[in-house]
This record gives C-alpha cells, structure tokens and sequence, in this order.
C-alpha cells in the first residue's frame, strides 16, 4: 500500500530545513530508523555529499539516519533495501535524467507500490505525478522522458504562487503557465503552495497543512480547496 508525503517544499520563510514539518515525519518515519536520500536533484548545483550532509543534520532532529543513494554501488539494490526514501528538492530535469540514467524509475515505482514511505519535497514531489511538465524549473539536461513515477493521477506545481496584483512584472503568472499546459495536455494540475503537503494512504489523497490548493482541470475554472479535503476525484 503506498505511503507518501508528497510536499511543496522543504523550507518556508523564517524556518531552517524540514522545521515546519517534522512533527508530521515523526510519525511518518516512525517504525523506519534509516532513510535512504536521493540527491540528484542537486539546488544551486550543490554535491550529493554537501546535500545529504544538509538532510542528515536535519532527520538528526528526529532520531533519523540518511544515507545518500550516491554512495551505493548498485542503486536499484539501494532503493529495494530501502527502510524509506526520500527526495529532495532542486532542478527536476536532473533529478528526472539521473533517475533515468540510473535505472530507478521502476525500482521506486515497485517499492512505493510495496509499502515503502516515500517522502518528496520540491522536484522530488514533482516527479511524484503524471509527468514533470508542470514544474517550475529549467531544463538544463535533457532526460530520455517527461514521464515520471505516476504516484498520483495528476500533475503537481510545487511552490504555486498566486499573481501579484501590485507587482508591475509582465511575465506570465503560474496560472497563466499551467493554462498553457492545457493547451496541449489533459491531465489535473495541482497548485501546492509553500507548507503544504499531500498525505497519501492507499488510494487516498489528502491535502495537509493550513493553505489552501489551486486545482486546474482541463476545460473548467480553476478553483480552490481547502485543506484535509480528498482529492481521489482528480484524474
């Protein structure tokens, strides 16, 4: 059965690294001792050490171990080993071409399936939809397919920002950018805004925190829901 926290972001203004949420990962990781940490996304091009030493001090907080998939000689052992998995947030076109390079997709796809937690944040959130056509990001690399783990029946906008009504900024607001994507695709987008986050059981998708979410299905009005609503009819 599928356990997933699939999160907007990792750090909301004027809280260090994973502080907003760790309540809700005590109880997440609570039977798990070692968590497995993908850092291919890599933010501002930081190492795969510099990056998991960053999570290690942070599930330090909460009694949790990391070990970084990079250290392992054969990665898709690593993910089938794995206690619980979680991915962090930075470009998601590399995230997405070394999950590819390295032949994980299926390897997560089979141990989420399983029952293994999984945690995203950023990019690791949204490779956790259809595709990663909805993200945020530049495609500095060029991976062999926008299509990612397919964990939720839709596409998710991590760090979703609301236009500015007094900004005098003419570039297209993120709704305008997930319209455009429904130009030439069907499939829901989920706006998440910072610190929020999707709870995933089973079948059941719920949205968490204090924020409200921006849906945007094909054809219809965007509109909001709150927060502990189901979104199991998004598809």
């Amino acid at each position: 059965m599928k356990n997933l926290i699939i999160a907007s972001t990792s750090t909301i203004h004027g809280s260090g690294y994973l502080e907003y949420i760790l309540d809700e990962l005590i109880v997440f990781f609570k039977d798990v001792n070692t968590i497995l940490f993908i850092p291919y996304a890599r933010p501002s091009g930081i190492s795969h050490d510099v990056y998991t030493q960053k999570v290690t001090d942070a599930f330090a907080k909460i009694n949790k171990k990391v070990t970084g998939i990079h250290e392992f000689d054969n990665p898709i052992e690593a993910i089938q080993n794995a206690e619980a998995i979680f991915t962090g947030g930075g470009n998601t076109f590399v995230l997405t071409y070394q999950l590819y390079k390295n032949n994980l997709i299926d390897a997560i796809q089979t141990a989420v399936k399983n029952g293994t937690p999984y945690m995203g944040t950023s990019a690791g959130s949204n490779i956790c939809g259809l595709t990663i056509k909805t993200t945020n990001d530049m495609p500095i690399v060029y991976p062999p397919s926008f299509n990612a783990l397919s964990f939720v029946p839709f596409n998710i906008n991590p760090h979703y920002l609301d236009p500015d009504t007094n900004s005098t900024h003419m570039g297209e607001t993120r709704e305008t950018r997930i319209n455009e994507f429904h130009h030439f695709n069907t499939p829901p987008v989920i706006g998440l805004r910072e610190g929020s986050w999707l709870q995933v059981i089973g079948d059941s998708i719920v949205l968490k925190g204090s924020l409200s979410a921006r849906i945007f299905e094909y054809n219809k009005a965007a509109y909001e829901v709150e927060a502990d609503t189901q979104l199991n009819h998004l598809k």
